[in-house]
């Protein structure tokens, strides 16, 4: 396979890009990409910086700062706390229920919109103490926690999900994906990713001595005022909340219904377009009634993330029309088939995610190649990009990722941490494999 100098030079790049952001988290490599991007294009492409910047994406830098501003401001009013305590209250001091309400609720508070990162943090703390009262190992509650947030990390309203339907937007015109199936197809993703990752990581909680827990705790019973103290009631700010987030849901799901599409006004599709906007719309009920906090929100936003997303956004641009791309593409297709590039779109980037952002530059790289490898290999995008999605993020159990790190953080004293830091990163990273055979069995073989 033959390859140009400017091709050559954007996979030079990107690999310094990558290989920055394993060994220096302190380095936002989003900047490092822009900077790459721009170096890269006019010296070797002859693109002008102008248009090197053009390639920034607005539209997700929009749609990622709308979501995380209006959760912001859901999360430093109390209102996701709370949320949390109150659930947790749910297992009534069945202590062999907790495994299930801790699971169930990481995955439904990632779905409604905080995401992945936010939701482990929310999550961590008060699992991590619970698991210390109950006497159950860290190590299978971080794999209940984590799992569930990585699960459901793919949820169209939360900011991996955003960024993973960002880029699938893009290419959907390649992929002969219709404009009006992009909803279904990110519930799709979503759901794909859930059952993927549910597979593993609970699989994983039975095998490694979750099961032998449950057992031990048949019969027991813990004081549930003890276990999660009951919160003061919901006041009004954090009702109105929990209400807007509702309104969210609704708006984003209803329009896309059948028999409903098309029948709204054009006014309000106009203003509703899309996760961002209604996310905009709904924080100035917040912000004007003073029940939203706009200066605290702005500070918990995830500003690494998104800026690390939409700057390397800009460098893979340029290596695609370096042809780059295009050259990665046909590596990755000359060992592959229909089938079994769903192992190798799952390994390869779980790999590099062991060390590297998931959701910041490992899923942005992979995700553009799926057009050129559906048309080399035959591949399902559906599978591929599923499989990609997957492959990226069930590493993030490892203590290297930051999912990993927030667990050991909120440990109990009991547990001995450079133990649990071992265990987990043996667990992480052989879940690059791991991925790889489940990706081809779930989306390659059985076609999920």
């Amino acid at each position: 396979m033959d390859i140009s100098l400017p091709a050559l030079v954007s996979i030079l790049a990107l690999v310094i890009l990558v290989g920055i952001s394993c060994v220096n988290e302190d380095l936002n490599v989003g900047f490092l990409g822009i900077a790459f991007g721009i170096i890269v294009g006019g010296v070797f492409a002859g693109t002008p910086a102008s248009k090197v910047m053009n390639a920034f994406p607005l539209s997700l830098f929009m749609i990622l700062v709308g979501v995380t501003f209006l959760f912001g401001m859901a999360q430093t009013n109390g209102t996701m706390e709370k949320l949390t305590a109150y659930s947790i209250r749910a297992c009534k001091g069945n202590t062999a229920l907790v495994p299930i309400i801790i699971y169930i609720l990481a995955t439904f508070i990632t779905t409604i919109g905080p995401g992945n990162i936010a939701g482990c943090a929310l999550m961590a703390p008060v699992a991590m103490a619970i698991a210390s009262k109950v006497k159950m190992p860290a190590f299978l509650m971080t794999l209940l926690v984590v799992g569930a947030c990585n699960g459901a990390a793919f949820s169209p309203f939360a900011p991996t999900g955003i960024i993973s339907n960002g880029i699938i937007a893009k290419c959907a015109p390649e992929l002969g994906i219709p404009a009006d199936y992009l909803n279904t197809l990110a519930w799709k993703i979503h759901f794909n990713s859930t059952i993927a990752q549910g597979f593993v990581n609970i699989g994983g909680f039975f095998v490694m001595g979750g099961l032998k827990w449950i057992r031990e705790q048949k019969g027991a019973a813990l004081d549930i005022d003890e276990l999660a103290p009951k919160p003061e009631p919901f006041n009004a700010a954090q009702t109105t909340t929990l209400l807007l987030v509702a309104i969210l849901i609704i708006l984003v799901v209803v329009p896309g219904l059948p028999g409903v599409k098309g029948t709204l006004p054009k006014t309000i599709t106009n203003m509703l377009s899309n996760v961002g906007s209604i996310s905009f719309v709904l924080s100035i009920v917040l912000m004007l009634t003073g029940y939203g906090d706009s200066k605290a929100a702005v500070k918990v936003m995830p500003w690494s993330v998104i800026m690390m997303v939409c700057g390397v956004s800009v460098l893979i641009d340029v290596m695609d029309k370096a042809g780059g791309l295009n050259f990665l593409v046909e590596v990755m297709a000359s060992v592959a088939g229909p089938t079994t590039i769903c192992f190798w779109t799952a390994f390869v980037p779980a790999v590099i995610s062991a060390y590297s952002s998931s959701s910041g530059v490992v899923m942005p790289m992979f995700l553009p190649m799926t057009p050129g490898l559906v048309e080399l290999t035959g591949g399902d995008p559906i599978a591929i990009i599923s499989a990609i999605d997957v492959g990226s993020h069930l590493v993030d159990t490892s203590p290297l990722s930051t999912l990993g790190a927030l667990c050991i953080a909120s440990a109990g004293e009991e547990e001995d941490k450079g133990v649990l830091f071992r265990k987990l990163l043996i667990w992480g990273l052989s879940m690059s494999i791991v991925s790889g055979i489940v990706c081809y069995v779930f989306f390659g073989l059985l076609g999920f």
